[in-house]
């Protein structure tokens, strides 16, 4: 059994935020298979599908960002597998809007989110693929960057990063995380042709 976890902030206030991407990814897998979220378990909404041969609980956290790790602990036993069947899908405001990192395992490079799972966890040992919702604003303070909703140029770019960022995600359970990586770490985001946002 595999885990994608979207992550996010629960309630519609915190739907259209940049910190929520996470969870729209986790939306568009579900989406992708005629299955909405149908369950309340383990703190979270989740949703049971196949990706190839996989049978997969896909999550989205009921609990706020900062404290992810709790629901994380709550999915991985009620799956009865650990951190090495885990897939973490999470905002990055150092990367441009649309670019993905894919990887194996790692810190949490400020992530909120990321902290409170390696902290629960204890280990860093867990896939993460991360989205970016940047260039962050150097003149606003990160947190009301990730908190505040998209901007319009950005609204129209993001149902094809969205996209990207699901097949990316399935990619990963299917063909293995090295194999993703080499498939769309170098990918441009879209847009990249049209200039800064």
């Amino acid at each position: 059994m595999k885990i994608l976890v979207g992550l996010g902030n629960p309630g519609e206030d915190y739907m259209t935020t940049r910190h929520n991407i996470g969870t729209r990814v986790a939306e568009e897998i579900l989406q992708r298979r005629g299955q909405p979220y149908e369950e309340r378990k383990a703190r979270s909404i989740v949703g049971r599908v196949r990706i190839g041969d996989h049978a997969v609980i896909v999550a989205r956290p009921q609990t706020f960002m900062n404290r992810s790790g709790r629901a994380v602990a709550d999915l991985l036993k009620l799956a009865e597998t650990g951190p090495e069947d885990l897939l973490v899908v999470c905002d990055d405001l150092y990367l441009d809007l649309g670019r993905m990192r894919l990887r194996t395992r790692g810190s949490h490079g400020g992530h909120n989110g990321l902290l409170s799972i390696i902290e629960t966890l204890e280990t860093q040992a867990f896939a993460r693929l991360r989205v970016g919702v940047g260039p962050a604003d150097p003149e606003v303070p990160h947190a009301d960057f990730v908190l505040a909703p998209f901007t319009r140029r950005e609204q129209s770019l993001l149902p094809d990063v969205v996209r990207r960022a699901a097949d990316c995600a399935e990619a990963a359970i299917v063909l293995g995380v090295a194999a993703a990586m080499n498939r769309f770490n170098r990918t441009p985001p879209p847009g990249a042709a049209e200039g800064p946002l």
